[in-house]
Order: C-alpha cells, then sequence, then structure tokens
C-alpha cells in the first residue's frame, strides 16, 4: 500500500477543503494518507511517504511563505526523496490570481529533490496540478480527488 502524505497551507479554509479532497481519492485508490498542515509536517514525513501532494493558496502567483519554510526545512532530507511522486494543488481569488505560476514554483522545489511530478490528471486545462477560484466548487473539488488518486496509483507503481 503506497504511502501518501497531503501536506497544505490555508488562512480562508479552501485550500484546506481541497487538501481533504486530494486525500479522499488517494484513500479511495487503496493508499495510507496522512493529511497534515505544513506547519505540523517534519522533514521524516517526507521521507516516510511515497507520494507527496502540496497544496498552496496563491499569493503574488507563487507559494505561500509557510509552504517555502517547509520546503526550506526539506533540506535536511536533500537526496532522499528522489523518484517519489509529486503533485501540488492551489486556490486564488481571480482566475488572473497567478495559479499557474503558484504550481510551478511547489513543482520547482519538488523537482529539485529528484521527485516525479503528475500533472493534471483531468483535461481541465490545469496542466500543472489541481486549481481552484476561491471556494472549491464540484469540478475543482473532482480534479482534486482525481489528483490523489492518481498520485496513489503512481506510487503504488514507481515506489512498491
Amino acid at each position: 500500500m503506497a504511502r501518501i502524505l497531503v501536506a497544505y497551507y490555508s488562512r480562508t479554509g479552501n485550500t484546506e477543503k481541497m487538501a481533504r479532497a486530494v486525500a479522499e481519492g488517494a484513500k479511495d485508490a487503496g493508499a495510507d494518507v496522512d493529511l497534515k498542515r505544513v506547519e505540523d509536517v517534519e522533514p521524516d514525513d517526507l521521507k516516510s511517504a511515497d507520494g507527496i501532494v502540496i497544496g498552496s493558496p496563491t499569493y503574488y502567483g507563487l507559494m505561500s511563505a509557510e509552504v517555502k519554510q517547509l520546503f526550506d526545512r526539506s533540506a535536511k532530507v536533500r537526496g532522499k526523496l528522489e523518484n517519489k511522486i509529486g503533485a501540488a494543488f492551489t486556490s486564488s481569488a481571480s482566475i488572473e490570481g497567478g495559479n499557474q505560476t503558484t504550481l510551478l514554483s511547489i513543482i520547482q522545489a519538488m523537482m529539485i529533490h529528484g521527485m516525479v511530478v503528475a500533472g493534471d490528471p483531468m483535461e481541465t486545462g490545469g496542466h500543472y496540478g489541481a486549481i481552484a477560484i476561491g471556494s472549491p466548487d464540484d469540478n475543482s473539488l473532482r480534479t482534486c480527488r482525481k489528483l490523489g488518486e492518481r498520485v496513489a496509483m503512481l506510487a503504488e507503481k514507481i515506489c512498491r
């Protein structure tokens, strides 16, 4: 059974709703899922996961400072996340809010660790991960569940 860590930062609750949907999708795919706020994630949590899905609100087209701090702390496990499956999701206030660049900032940090990144599992136009504008609607939550499912499936195939 693949072990999936879903880590998120959420100030308004929108990104947390998405995180719960990602975790639900991974569980439905048979994974053992750990859902945590980024502030509660330790570097060893990253090491023990087969798949890591990180969510952040979009702040100026980038991940939140709290998510960046997690990546800064992850330097302690540099070289130990190679070939783990990674994915990202974000929420913003508007369609022009910088969603794609936020996803890319998270993905870039994952790639520095040598992770294998899974993009948007549905042809919704998101390409890089799941996105919500404001409170996630049914389509956004469905995309989040599919993302969690896909990461769990890939982690099972590649990491187990």
